[in-house]
C-alpha cells in the first residue's frame, strides 16, 4: 500500500461497512481483504443501516460512542454477554444502565 494514507479512523458499524464495500464493489474489483471484510460483515451483521443508526444514537446517551458501536454490531442476548464487552473497559456500569442498554438492544432486534 504505498503511497496511501489514512484520511480517517471513525468506527462504523458492521452494517454500514457492509454496505460500503457492497457500493465499492459495484465499481472496482474488491482486494483480497476487503472480500474478507464483506463476507465477514455480510454474515454477522443484524440490522439495517437506518436502525444501528437510530440504536447507536439512543446508547450514545449512556455509554460511549465506541461502545455503542460494538453493541450494534454483537446484539447482546443477557447481561452476562455485556459484561464480558465491558471487561476490557476501565470503570464500572451500573446495573440499571446495562439493562436499560439491553432493553434499548432488544428494541432493535424485534424490528
Amino acid at each position: 500500500m504505498i503511497g496511501k494514507k489514512i484520511l480517517e479512523t471513525d468506527p462504523i458499524p458492521f452494517c454500514q461497512a457492509k454496505e460500503l464495500l457492497k457500493e465499492r464493489s459495484q465499481f472496482q474489483e474488491l482486494s483480497y481483504e476487503q472480500n474478507l471484510a464483506l463476507d465477514h460483515v455480510t454474515k454477522f451483521s443484524k440490522i439495517s443501516v437506518e436502525n444501528a443508526q437510530k440504536m447507536i444514537s439512543e446508547l450514545e446517551e449512556i455509554i460511549k460512542t465506541n461502545q455503542a458501536i460494538k453493541m450494534a454490531d454483537v446484539m447482546p442476548e443477557d447481561l452476562a454477554d455485556m459484561r464480558l464487552m465491558f471487561a476490557k473497559e476501565r470503570g464500572v456500569h451500573k446495573k440499571e444502565d446495562l439493562e436499560k442498554i439491553l432493553e434499548i438492544v432488544n428494541k432493535y432486534r424485534k424490528e
